[in-house]
């Protein structure tokens, strides 16, 4: 069966006077997939990520983002795609019930506030100011926030940066879950065991340039069969395993 393509980006390129930021990178991204942008800090991922936004002017290329040709339809791709705030986007004083209001009041759009946060398991937080939150609490609201106009693609920078590993993991599980709702993910991070348990696919980013496609077990795969061998021996569980079967999986709240 072939996969539909509902992301589309070709010879994209980002200037910044003469510095070259992305150089003429393409990819496809396919409906219903987790999609990863990996690479240093610097190589462009984020200013990729903010073009496809509508966030940031491009220099030149090609994007179509479910149908819609970014140059000349930003607005309509807006309506079809979530966006995850840092914590700075958020109004510190206001409880979580009228931040969503806040929101779907921005698309025009009604949204029931408590069934949206019982997705992300912060009901019990509802007149919780974003201020209260822990750091796991403020990413999985931050992810509740992009699915309010029922998005068909969501996009992450590094969602799971500076928390704890129980609080982590239900984040990876969380975008499980929304990917297994037929939404479409793209995400940045900089953890690789993380992409290699959340992606479908991935993109290498250096220098503003593409190095590789491929799934993670296809990569790993092909450094292997190259005669790569790790220095240590692989285990079958890893540290962050064992901080887990001690201290349990359930989250801790500051």
């Amino acid at each position: 069966m072939e996969k539909s393509i509902i992301i589309s980006v070709g010879n994209l390129v980002k200037n910044y006077d003469k510095f070259e930021a992305v150089k003429s990178i393409s990819f496809e991204v396919y409906q219903g997939e987790i999609f990863g942008l990996l690479g240093p800090n610097g190589a462009g991922k984020t200013t990729t990520l903010e073009i496809m936004e509508t966030l940031r002017d491009k220099t030149s290329g090609n994007i179509n983002i479910g149908g819609y040709d970014l140059a000349k339809n930003p607005n309509e791709i807006k309506h079809i795609i979530g966006v995850q705030l840092q914590a700075a986007g958020y109004y510190p004083n206001l409880n979580l019930t009228e931040l969503i209001k806040l929101f779907s009041g921005l698309y025009g759009i009604e949204v029931n506030a408590i069934s949206l946060l019982e997705k992300v398991s912060l009901t019990d937080k509802a007149k919780a100011k974003f201020k209260e939150l822990s750091g796991g609490q403020k990413q999985r609201f931050s992810i509740a926030t992009t699915l309010i106009n029922q998005p068909k693609i969501i996009f992450l920078d590094e969602p799971t940066t500076g928390l704890d590993p129980q609080a982590r993991r239900n984040l990876w599980d969380l975008i499980l879950e929304i990917r297994s709702a037929g939404t479409t993910i793209v995400l940045t991070t900089h953890y690789m065991d993380e992409a290699e348990i959340l992606c479908d696919r991935v993109a290498f980013i250096d220098n503003g340039e593409i190095i590789g496609i491929n799934s993670p077990d296809q990569f790993i795969d092909d450094l292997v069969s190259s005669g790569f061998e790790r220095k240590k021996e692989v285990k079958k569980a890893n540290l962050e395993d064992v901080f887990i079967n001690l201290t349990g999986k359930d989250l801790r709240e500051d």
